[in-house]
């Protein structure tokens, strides 16, 4: 079984539920070294005592806050465990919202929570199944890694997923970081129609399995190239934006081309149908058939014995 990055006890109102809290996610990037130029001399970091040049271990090295004119003060990780809400055990949900409320720009990343022990599932799943037949997610604050981490708890299937969130104050406000924003803008004839045409033609329903990281396969290929000596794939550039003039065109030629491009999608799916599947087809009409007149013989019989 994974390991659990954090365990504690979660708990609404007066339940509580021991829980471990695993990661949800991972990464398939390959791991890049750094060599010097010309060489293959690996670089390395240490750590360094500034003051006498010597390395100092993992071990020996503190925390510490500067607060007035070179003068610090040092933080152990006891004494933050001690002050932590549960000593960092402890994550409390102070309330329910909508799901469908929170903005996703403030989710930051996913873990799954898991009951602790046997004699916790049931009320693991108590909590769970509420919140499913509900659209609530469960809001939390806890303490991971030495910091607080505001959290969204909601219901995925058998599990829960619990979603660390951004604090209101660690989101940008766009409005007060980009000056160059379009305000209400006037669009000519057919351009905003053609325009939600277009998104209507590529709608579809969201299979997460169908996209993969294309970037990290090409970085792939290109090490295993390099690696034989073989020539190196060059991607092409970027697109140059469009020209305003062209706006119009570009849409109608680019819901053309989506259209065009569902039509071949769907014929190559009905050309994939086997004759297996067809004859499998055929079997369950047949099979349907007989099934109807098994019945309305059965009728017959049952009118003819009243």
């Amino acid at each position: 079984m994974a390991r659990a990055v954090w365990s504690g006890v979660i708990s609404f109102g007066l339940v509580s539920v021991p829980v471990g809290l695993f990661t949800a996610t991972e990464e398939h990037e390959p791991s890049f070294h750094q060599f010097a130029e010309g060489s293959t001399d690996r670089i390395r970091y240490k750590r360094v005592n500034e003051r006498t040049g010597r390395e100092v271990e993992f071990s020996d090295i503190v925390k510490g806050v500067e607060v007035s004119g070179g003068k610090y003060v040092m933080i152990s990780d006891d004494e933050l465990a001690q002050i932590a809400p549960g000593r960092s055990r402890a994550l409390e949900i102070s309330g329910f919202v909508d799901l469908d409320e929170i903005d996703p720009i403030y989710f930051n990343k996913a873990y799954y929570l898991a009951p602790a022990a046997e004699e916790n599932k049931k009320t693991y799943a108590l909590l769970r199944d509420a919140m499913a037949a509900s659209n609530q997610a469960g809001i939390a604050t806890f303490v991971m890694h030495g910091k607080q981490h505001l959290a969204a708890v909601r219901p995925a299937g058998n599990v829960l997923v619990l979603e660390t969130l951004f604090l209101a104050d660690e989101v940008r406000d766009a409005e007060d970081m980009l000056d160059n924003l379009p305000r209400k803008t006037s669009f000519s004839r057919g351009e905003l129609a053609m325009a939600t045409q277009l998104i209507d033609s590529m709608s579809e329903a969201w299979q997460p399995s169908q996209y993969h990281d294309t970037y990290t396969e090409r970085v792939n290929r290109l090490i295993e190239a390099k690696s034989k000596g073989n020539e190196v794939e060059v991607a092409a550039d970027a697109p140059a934006g469009t020209n305003v003039v062209d706006l119009l065109d570009a849409l109608r030629r680019s819901v053309e081309s989506a259209r065009g491009g569902r039509g071949a999608s769907n014929k190559a799916t009905a050309a994939k149908k086997t004759p297996a599947a067809k004859n499998t087809a055929a079997k369950r009409g047949a099979s349907a058939k007989r099934g109807a007149a098994k019945k309305a013989a059965t009728k017959r019989t049952a009118r003819k014995a009243s």
